[in-house]
Protein backbone atom coordinates (compact mmCIF):
# COMPACT_ATOMS: atom_id res chain seq x y z
CA UNK A 1 0.00 0.00 0.00
CA UNK A 2 2.88 2.16 0.64
CA UNK A 3 4.31 1.53 -2.35
CA UNK A 4 1.22 2.92 -4.24
CA UNK A 5 0.93 5.63 -2.64
CA UNK A 6 4.73 7.06 -3.24
CA UNK A 7 4.08 6.31 -6.80
CA UNK A 8 0.53 8.34 -7.04
CA UNK A 9 2.15 11.12 -4.88
CA UNK A 10 4.82 11.36 -7.38
CA UNK A 11 2.23 11.90 -10.35
CA UNK A 12 0.74 14.07 -8.25
CA UNK A 13 3.36 16.36 -8.10
CA UNK A 14 4.81 15.55 -11.62
CA UNK A 15 1.60 16.65 -12.68
CA UNK A 16 1.41 20.14 -10.94
CA UNK A 17 4.88 20.54 -12.33
CA UNK A 18 4.64 19.82 -15.75
CA UNK A 19 0.76 21.97 -15.53
CA UNK A 20 2.95 25.28 -14.28
CA UNK A 21 5.72 24.86 -16.96
CA UNK A 22 2.92 24.74 -19.78
CA UNK A 23 1.41 27.54 -18.31
CA UNK A 24 4.32 30.03 -17.85
CA UNK A 25 5.17 29.14 -21.57
CA UNK A 26 1.86 30.06 -22.90
CA UNK A 27 2.51 33.55 -20.45
CA UNK A 28 5.34 34.12 -22.57
CA UNK A 29 4.64 37.14 -25.71
CA UNK A 30 6.25 36.52 -28.40
CA UNK A 31 8.44 38.91 -29.21
CA UNK A 32 7.19 41.48 -31.84
CA UNK A 33 10.03 44.35 -31.86
CA UNK A 34 8.44 47.82 -31.47
CA UNK A 35 11.60 49.81 -32.57
CA UNK A 36 13.74 49.21 -35.85
CA UNK A 37 16.95 50.72 -35.40
CA UNK A 38 19.27 49.09 -34.04
CA UNK A 39 22.71 50.34 -32.32
CA UNK A 40 24.26 47.93 -29.81
CA UNK A 41 27.82 46.56 -30.62
CA UNK A 42 27.64 42.65 -30.92
CA UNK A 43 31.01 40.60 -30.77
CA UNK A 44 29.70 36.85 -31.46
CA UNK A 45 32.32 34.12 -29.80
CA UNK A 46 32.77 30.81 -31.31
CA UNK A 47 34.47 27.97 -29.17
CA UNK A 48 35.91 25.46 -31.74
CA UNK A 49 37.32 22.15 -31.29
CA UNK A 50 37.56 20.05 -34.49
CA UNK A 51 34.67 21.10 -36.16
CA UNK A 52 35.94 21.06 -39.66
CA UNK A 53 32.44 19.98 -41.18
CA UNK A 54 30.57 22.27 -39.06
CA UNK A 55 32.37 25.99 -38.74
CA UNK A 56 32.49 26.66 -42.21
CA UNK A 57 28.54 26.69 -42.75
CA UNK A 58 28.28 28.78 -39.50
CA UNK A 59 30.09 31.26 -40.56
CA UNK A 60 28.76 31.00 -43.72
CA UNK A 61 25.27 32.14 -42.08
CA UNK A 62 26.79 34.58 -40.15
CA UNK A 63 27.56 36.23 -43.25
CA UNK A 64 23.89 36.45 -44.33
CA UNK A 65 22.67 38.66 -41.19
CA UNK A 66 20.14 41.27 -41.55
CA UNK A 67 22.33 43.38 -38.66
CA UNK A 68 24.87 46.07 -40.30
CA UNK A 69 28.27 44.52 -40.91
CA UNK A 70 29.74 46.98 -39.17
CA UNK A 71 28.11 46.49 -35.84
CA UNK A 72 29.30 42.98 -35.44
CA UNK A 73 32.15 41.28 -35.23
CA UNK A 74 32.74 37.68 -35.15
CA UNK A 75 35.56 36.01 -33.04
CA UNK A 76 36.28 32.10 -33.49
CA UNK A 77 38.45 31.19 -30.34
CA UNK A 78 39.91 27.57 -32.16
CA UNK A 79 40.27 25.06 -28.86
CA UNK A 80 43.48 22.73 -29.61
CA UNK A 81 42.27 21.67 -32.85
CA UNK A 82 43.39 18.78 -34.48
CA UNK A 83 42.02 18.99 -37.67
CA UNK A 84 41.15 21.59 -40.48
CA UNK A 85 39.04 23.84 -38.11
CA UNK A 86 41.53 26.88 -38.04
CA UNK A 87 42.46 26.83 -41.44
CA UNK A 88 38.93 26.97 -42.62
CA UNK A 89 37.84 29.71 -40.80
CA UNK A 90 41.37 31.94 -41.96
CA UNK A 91 39.55 31.56 -45.03
CA UNK A 92 36.59 34.06 -43.97
CA UNK A 93 38.39 37.31 -43.79
CA UNK A 94 35.97 39.12 -41.71
CA UNK A 95 36.24 36.45 -39.08
CA UNK A 96 38.81 36.81 -35.99
CA UNK A 97 40.42 33.35 -35.16
CA UNK A 98 42.12 33.38 -32.12
CA UNK A 99 43.91 29.87 -30.93
CA UNK A 100 43.48 28.63 -27.52
CA UNK A 101 47.21 28.60 -25.54
CA UNK A 102 46.33 27.20 -22.11
CA UNK A 103 46.26 23.55 -21.42
CA UNK A 104 45.69 21.43 -18.24
CA UNK A 105 42.57 23.02 -17.76
CA UNK A 106 39.36 21.68 -16.61
CA UNK A 107 36.59 23.30 -18.88
CA UNK A 108 38.31 24.51 -22.03
CA UNK A 109 35.00 25.59 -23.32
CA UNK A 110 34.94 28.57 -20.56
CA UNK A 111 38.29 29.41 -21.21
CA UNK A 112 37.81 29.83 -25.07
CA UNK A 113 34.91 32.20 -24.39
CA UNK A 114 36.62 33.94 -21.64
CA UNK A 115 39.50 34.42 -24.51
CA UNK A 116 37.22 35.82 -26.73
CA UNK A 117 35.37 38.24 -24.37
CA UNK A 118 39.07 39.14 -23.99
CA UNK A 119 39.62 40.39 -27.39
CA UNK A 120 36.21 41.65 -27.97
CA UNK A 121 35.13 45.10 -28.47
CA UNK A 122 30.91 44.77 -28.84
CA UNK A 123 29.10 45.72 -25.73
CA UNK A 124 27.00 42.54 -26.60
CA UNK A 125 28.52 38.97 -26.47
CA UNK A 126 26.42 36.76 -28.08
CA UNK A 127 27.83 32.87 -27.73
CA UNK A 128 26.93 29.76 -29.64
CA UNK A 129 28.95 26.56 -30.72
CA UNK A 130 30.53 25.78 -34.13
CA UNK A 131 27.56 23.30 -34.98
CA UNK A 132 24.99 25.65 -34.68
CA UNK A 133 23.09 27.35 -37.66
CA UNK A 134 21.64 30.67 -37.24
CA UNK A 135 18.35 32.39 -39.32
CA UNK A 136 19.48 35.27 -40.94
CA UNK A 137 17.70 37.69 -38.47
CA UNK A 138 19.01 36.49 -35.71
CA UNK A 139 21.64 39.33 -34.64
CA UNK A 140 19.01 41.77 -35.42
CA UNK A 141 16.06 40.07 -33.72
CA UNK A 142 18.77 39.48 -30.10
CA UNK A 143 19.95 43.33 -30.39
CA UNK A 144 16.00 44.38 -30.63
CA UNK A 145 15.02 42.29 -27.63
CA UNK A 146 17.54 43.49 -25.64
CA UNK A 147 17.55 46.91 -26.18
CA UNK A 148 13.76 47.34 -25.68
CA UNK A 149 13.47 45.26 -22.41
CA UNK A 150 16.90 46.07 -21.48
CA UNK A 151 18.16 42.88 -20.67
CA UNK A 152 21.68 41.88 -19.97
CA UNK A 153 21.34 38.41 -19.95
CA UNK A 154 19.12 36.64 -22.52
CA UNK A 155 18.28 32.85 -23.11
CA UNK A 156 17.24 31.68 -26.58
CA UNK A 157 15.53 28.83 -28.52
CA UNK A 158 17.47 26.07 -29.55
CA UNK A 159 15.95 23.20 -31.95
CA UNK A 160 17.87 19.82 -33.51
CA UNK A 161 18.03 19.08 -37.01
CA UNK A 162 17.63 15.30 -37.10
CA UNK A 163 16.58 12.73 -40.18
CA UNK A 164 14.45 10.09 -39.56
CA UNK A 165 16.67 7.89 -37.83
CA UNK A 166 15.26 6.82 -33.97
CA UNK A 167 18.64 8.44 -32.56
CA UNK A 168 18.33 11.64 -33.82
CA UNK A 169 14.28 11.84 -33.75
CA UNK A 170 14.38 10.98 -29.80
CA UNK A 171 17.14 13.94 -29.44
CA UNK A 172 15.16 16.40 -31.51
CA UNK A 173 12.14 15.65 -29.38
CA UNK A 174 13.54 15.66 -25.98
CA UNK A 175 15.56 18.90 -26.70
CA UNK A 176 12.34 21.10 -27.92
CA UNK A 177 10.95 19.85 -24.69
CA UNK A 178 13.74 21.30 -22.58
CA UNK A 179 13.53 24.18 -24.60
CA UNK A 180 9.93 25.26 -23.80
CA UNK A 181 11.15 23.77 -19.80
CA UNK A 182 13.74 26.37 -20.68
CA UNK A 183 11.82 29.52 -21.30
CA UNK A 184 8.87 28.69 -19.00
CA UNK A 185 11.38 29.04 -15.58
CA UNK A 186 13.22 31.66 -16.68
CA UNK A 187 9.80 33.52 -17.69
CA UNK A 188 8.66 32.73 -13.85
CA UNK A 189 12.08 33.75 -12.03
CA UNK A 190 12.35 30.25 -10.51
CA UNK A 191 15.32 28.43 -11.55
CA UNK A 192 18.27 29.04 -14.34
CA UNK A 193 18.12 27.07 -17.56
CA UNK A 194 19.83 28.00 -21.04
CA UNK A 195 21.96 26.75 -23.19
CA UNK A 196 25.52 28.10 -24.48
CA UNK A 197 24.47 27.32 -28.06
CA UNK A 198 22.25 30.67 -28.02
CA UNK A 199 22.72 33.03 -25.26
CA UNK A 200 23.95 36.54 -24.89
CA UNK A 201 24.40 38.76 -22.03
CA UNK A 202 26.16 42.18 -21.93
CA UNK A 203 29.73 42.33 -21.45
CA UNK A 204 29.71 44.89 -18.85
CA UNK A 205 27.49 42.09 -16.91
CA UNK A 206 30.19 39.26 -17.51
CA UNK A 207 33.16 41.66 -16.73
CA UNK A 208 30.70 42.83 -13.09
CA UNK A 209 30.17 39.42 -12.22
CA UNK A 210 33.80 38.34 -12.60
CA UNK A 211 33.03 36.31 -15.42
CA UNK A 212 33.85 32.66 -14.73
CA UNK A 213 35.59 32.77 -11.35
CA UNK A 214 34.40 30.42 -9.10
CA UNK A 215 32.76 27.93 -11.34
CA UNK A 216 35.79 28.15 -13.62
CA UNK A 217 36.95 24.32 -12.19
CA UNK A 218 33.73 23.20 -13.43
CA UNK A 219 33.44 21.45 -17.34
CA UNK A 220 29.95 22.14 -18.15
CA UNK A 221 28.10 25.07 -17.20
CA UNK A 222 29.30 28.19 -19.35
CA UNK A 223 25.78 28.78 -19.88
CA UNK A 224 23.48 27.82 -16.72
CA UNK A 225 26.00 28.61 -14.21
CA UNK A 226 26.81 31.76 -15.61
CA UNK A 227 23.02 33.07 -16.08
CA UNK A 228 22.67 32.08 -12.43
CA UNK A 229 25.44 34.31 -11.38
CA UNK A 230 24.18 37.47 -13.66
CA UNK A 231 20.54 36.83 -12.33
CA UNK A 232 21.76 37.37 -8.41
CA UNK A 233 23.61 40.73 -9.08
CA UNK A 234 20.83 41.95 -11.59
CA UNK A 235 17.46 40.49 -10.36
CA UNK A 236 14.70 40.91 -13.39
CA UNK A 237 16.92 41.35 -16.12
CA UNK A 238 17.67 38.22 -17.52
CA UNK A 239 14.41 37.09 -19.77
CA UNK A 240 14.14 34.15 -22.06
CA UNK A 241 13.49 35.39 -26.16
CA UNK A 242 10.40 33.62 -27.58
CA UNK A 243 11.09 34.11 -31.26
CA UNK A 244 10.99 31.82 -34.18
CA UNK A 245 13.47 34.42 -35.73
CA UNK A 246 16.01 33.71 -32.98
CA UNK A 247 15.66 29.84 -33.15
CA UNK A 248 19.31 28.31 -33.95
CA UNK A 249 19.47 25.14 -35.35
CA UNK A 250 22.03 22.75 -34.08
CA UNK A 251 23.17 18.97 -34.61
CA UNK A 252 22.83 15.83 -32.80
CA UNK A 253 24.97 13.86 -31.62
CA UNK A 254 25.70 10.89 -33.86
CA UNK A 255 26.14 8.20 -31.85
CA UNK A 256 24.15 6.70 -28.54
CA UNK A 257 27.57 6.51 -26.28
CA UNK A 258 27.75 11.02 -27.68
CA UNK A 259 24.12 11.41 -26.67
CA UNK A 260 24.47 9.82 -23.41
CA UNK A 261 28.11 11.50 -22.67
CA UNK A 262 26.31 14.89 -23.51
CA UNK A 263 23.74 14.51 -21.19
CA UNK A 264 25.49 12.90 -18.64
CA UNK A 265 27.68 15.96 -18.75
CA UNK A 266 24.96 18.62 -18.63
CA UNK A 267 23.20 16.55 -15.97
CA UNK A 268 26.50 16.82 -13.71
CA UNK A 269 25.95 20.78 -13.07
CA UNK A 270 23.19 20.11 -10.84
CA UNK A 271 25.82 19.47 -7.83
CA UNK A 272 27.09 22.71 -8.59
CA UNK A 273 23.92 25.15 -8.42
CA UNK A 274 23.81 27.49 -5.83
CA UNK A 275 20.43 27.59 -6.35
CA UNK A 276 19.15 24.70 -4.53
CA UNK A 277 15.21 25.48 -5.65
CA UNK A 278 16.41 22.81 -8.58
CA UNK A 279 17.23 20.02 -7.02
CA UNK A 280 14.19 19.23 -5.46
CA UNK A 281 12.41 19.20 -9.19
CA UNK A 282 15.18 17.04 -10.34
CA UNK A 283 15.23 14.37 -7.75
CA UNK A 284 11.13 14.30 -8.36
CA UNK A 285 11.09 14.31 -12.38
CA UNK A 286 14.28 11.08 -11.77
CA UNK A 287 12.53 9.48 -8.49
CA UNK A 288 9.34 9.86 -11.32
CA UNK A 289 11.12 7.81 -14.03
CA UNK A 290 12.03 5.04 -11.67
CA UNK A 291 8.96 4.01 -10.62
CA UNK A 292 8.60 2.83 -14.02
CA UNK A 293 11.50 0.38 -13.30
CA UNK A 294 10.24 -0.32 -9.96
CA UNK A 295 6.82 -1.36 -11.51
CA UNK A 296 8.56 -3.31 -14.04
CA UNK A 297 10.02 -5.47 -11.33
CA UNK A 298 7.22 -5.33 -9.02
CA UNK A 299 5.38 -7.15 -11.73
CA UNK A 300 7.68 -10.33 -11.42
CA UNK A 301 5.53 -10.79 -7.89
CA UNK A 302 2.63 -9.56 -8.76
CA UNK A 303 1.39 -9.25 -12.60
CA UNK A 304 -1.24 -6.00 -11.45
CA UNK A 305 1.90 -3.70 -11.29
CA UNK A 306 2.25 -4.31 -14.70
CA UNK A 307 -1.29 -3.02 -15.60
CA UNK A 308 -0.07 0.19 -12.90
CA UNK A 309 2.57 0.48 -15.44
CA UNK A 310 0.61 0.58 -18.28
CA UNK A 311 -2.11 3.05 -16.31
CA UNK A 312 0.83 5.11 -15.45
CA UNK A 313 2.39 4.95 -19.37
CA UNK A 314 -1.08 6.40 -20.07
CA UNK A 315 -0.92 9.05 -17.70
CA UNK A 316 2.81 10.32 -17.76
CA UNK A 317 1.69 10.68 -22.15
CA UNK A 318 -1.43 12.85 -21.36
CA UNK A 319 -0.16 14.82 -18.45
CA UNK A 320 3.21 16.10 -20.77
CA UNK A 321 0.77 16.28 -24.09
CA UNK A 322 -0.24 19.72 -24.00
CA UNK A 323 3.77 20.72 -22.66
CA UNK A 324 4.46 18.92 -26.16
CA UNK A 325 2.37 20.12 -28.46
CA UNK A 326 3.49 23.30 -27.51
CA UNK A 327 6.87 22.77 -28.46
CA UNK A 328 6.10 20.88 -31.41
CA UNK A 329 4.23 23.97 -32.64
CA UNK A 330 6.47 26.75 -31.72
CA UNK A 331 9.76 24.36 -33.27
CA UNK A 332 7.88 23.40 -36.46
CA UNK A 333 7.73 19.88 -35.55
CA UNK A 334 3.90 18.40 -35.40
CA UNK A 335 5.58 14.82 -36.66
CA UNK A 336 6.39 14.63 -33.41
CA UNK A 337 2.93 14.64 -31.91
CA UNK A 338 2.95 11.26 -33.57
CA UNK A 339 5.78 9.80 -32.08
CA UNK A 340 5.29 10.89 -28.36
CA UNK A 341 3.35 8.19 -27.00
CA UNK A 342 5.80 5.86 -28.23
CA UNK A 343 9.58 7.11 -27.01
CA UNK A 344 8.09 7.23 -23.77
CA UNK A 345 9.90 4.23 -22.35
CA UNK A 346 13.49 5.72 -24.41
CA UNK A 347 13.17 8.70 -22.53
CA UNK A 348 12.50 6.73 -19.09
CA UNK A 349 15.02 4.92 -19.96
CA UNK A 350 17.85 7.26 -20.92
CA UNK A 351 16.30 10.02 -17.74
CA UNK A 352 17.44 6.98 -15.51
CA UNK A 353 20.27 6.38 -16.99
CA UNK A 354 21.73 10.01 -17.47
CA UNK A 355 20.59 10.90 -14.39
CA UNK A 356 22.64 7.58 -12.77
CA UNK A 357 26.45 8.18 -13.86
CA UNK A 358 26.14 12.22 -13.62
CA UNK A 359 26.53 11.77 -10.17
CA UNK A 360 29.87 9.66 -10.92
CA UNK A 361 31.31 13.40 -12.38
CA UNK A 362 33.42 11.80 -15.39
CA UNK A 363 32.48 11.79 -18.83
CA UNK A 364 34.21 12.60 -22.40
CA UNK A 365 33.84 15.35 -23.96
CA UNK A 366 35.64 16.39 -27.65
CA UNK A 367 37.88 13.54 -26.80
CA UNK A 368 38.20 14.63 -23.92
CA UNK A 369 37.87 13.09 -20.16
CA UNK A 370 37.08 15.69 -18.17
CA UNK A 371 35.35 15.82 -14.37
Amino acid sequence: MIFQLVILLLFAGYSILIMNCWSAWKRIPLFIPAIQNPKTKVSVIIPARNEEDNIAPLLGALQTQTYPKELFEVIVVDDHSTDATASITQQFSSVRLIQLQQDAVNSYKKKAIETGIAAASGDLIVATDADCIPPPGWLETLVLFKEETKSVFIAAPVVINCNSSVLQLFQAMDFMVLQVITGAVVQGRKLSMCNGANIAYERKAFAHVKGFAGIDSIASGDDMLLMYKIEKQFPGRVHYLKSKEAIVTTQPAKTWKAFFSQRIRWASKARKYEDKRILPVLLLVYFLNLSFLALIIAGCWSRQYWLWLGVFWLVKTLVELPLFRSAAMFFNKPWALQLFFFFQPLHILYTIVSGLFSQFGIYEWKGRKVR
